[in-house]
């Protein structure tokens, strides 16, 4: 909103610093708007709201979240992953994981609607001055959540919600779902919630119907959307169900997990726009900047399935031998005899990672 980078207030941070400290004892400290952009979601034609706040709007959040978040986190159910300290999104799934195998076969997979942007305002304040006493604390948390969104040329002042992208959004959203968490933590139900992700597993059709009715029934009662179609009862030997970027499946070989659909849109998706046919640059150089994508995401879905990795190092080459093969003159796609003129040695020579290569390293690792 003020054009001003991290570079630019960092120039004069003590100074930056000292006048933002002095408005916030003075009083005087005023948010302003955040800027609202859209991102895609991956697979699908809808976008998600981003607010992005100022560096300094960013800087007194943090410092917030300092503050508040040990008053909360000591309270916290264990069974939520998500913007905790140390936990990450693969503590979530490993613990998914060690559920189904102790024989939970049935879940709620769960989908709040624009969780986010629909958290009502009254009712999170109460949650929090129930344990926040401090008046200037307060006041602070409530100018951030009624500060302006600037979406384009038009400005306008919320009434419900947290803009997604703010630093002190992720924990205003875990207290505000808190309470569902114990809830169901005191029904015995085995929950894994990671921010507005969670999954509830259960061993009988009968248990997953109940927890779905508890978590209809808070839902309600806390002014939130239940998604219609993407809220329900799963079987996970016969459907199993997405969490945290995983397919999870019983299988004849036991259980199971792989990327789920969206993730390997996104990551194809991804890669496209690196390796398209007309691209310029030298082989090293677009290996170079694939090889990054493949790092990450391998770094996140090592643990999927090993008949996971050897056809997307198919398509991967294909695509680098379409290049190259453009570059010869000829139309169409790298395959058929392309696979003689560039076999897979001549792309490892080039120094392209192997994602079964890799998990085959990563199998025989120990701490693999």
């Amino acid at each position: 909103m003020d054009h001003q980078t991290i570079e630019m207030f960092e120039s004069h941070l003590e100074e930056n610093l000292e006048r933002r400290a002095a408005a916030l004892k003075d009083g005087s400290y005023r948010p302003p708007a955040v800027r609202r952009v859209w991102i895609p979601k991956p697979g699908r034609r809808e976008k998600r709201p981003l607010g992005i706040p100022t560096v300094r709007d960013r800087v007194v959040e943090t410092a917030l979240r300092h503050v508040v978040e040990p008053i909360f986190e000591r309270d916290f159910a264990e069974h939520r992953y998500g913007f905790r300290p140390p936990r990450g999104t693969k503590d979530a799934w490993r613990r998914v994981d060690q559920w189904l195998k102790a024989g939970y076969g049935y879940g709620v997979d769960a989908d709040l609607k624009s969780y986010f942007d629909t958290i009502p305002h009254e009712r999170l304040m109460e949650r929090i001055r129930r344990k926040v006493a401090d008046g200037r604390v307060l006041h602070l948390l409530e100018q951030f959540l009624t500060q302006g969104v600037l979406d384009g040329l038009e400005e306008w002042t919320p009434e419900q919600g947290t803009p997604q992208g703010a630093v002190i959004s992720p924990l205003l959203a875990n207290i505000y779902l808190d309470p569902l968490d114990h809830l169901l933590a005191e029904q015995g139900l085995a929950m894994v919630r990671y921010a507005d992700d969670f999954v509830i597993l259960c061993r009988t059709p009968e248990e997953a119907q109940r927890a779905l009715a508890l978590v209809q029934q808070w839902t309600v009662e806390a002014g939130l959307t239940l998604h219609p179609t993407k809220t329900r009862v799963v079987d996970v030997q016969r459907e199993g169900f997405d969490f945290l970027g995983y397919h999870f499946q019983r299988t004849k070989s036991g259980i199971n997990h792989w990327p789920r659909k969206k993730s390997l849109a996104k990551f194809k998706d991804t890669l496209r726009a690196k390796t398209k046919r007309t691209n310029g640059r030298s082989l090293p150089c677009i290996i170079a900047d694939v090889n990054r994508v493949l790092h990450g995401w391998f770094g996140y879905f090592k643990h999927s399935l090993k008949t996971t990795f050897a056809p997307l190092d198919g398509w991967v080459r294909m695509r680098l031998r379409s290049i190259l093969r453009r570059r010869q003159g000829r139309q169409g796609r790298g395959r058929g005899a392309d696979h003689q003129r560039w076999p897979n040695v001549y792309f490892a020579k080039q120094g392209l990672f192997s994602l079964a290569g890799a998990h085959e390293l990563a199998c025989q690792s120990p701490s693999g």
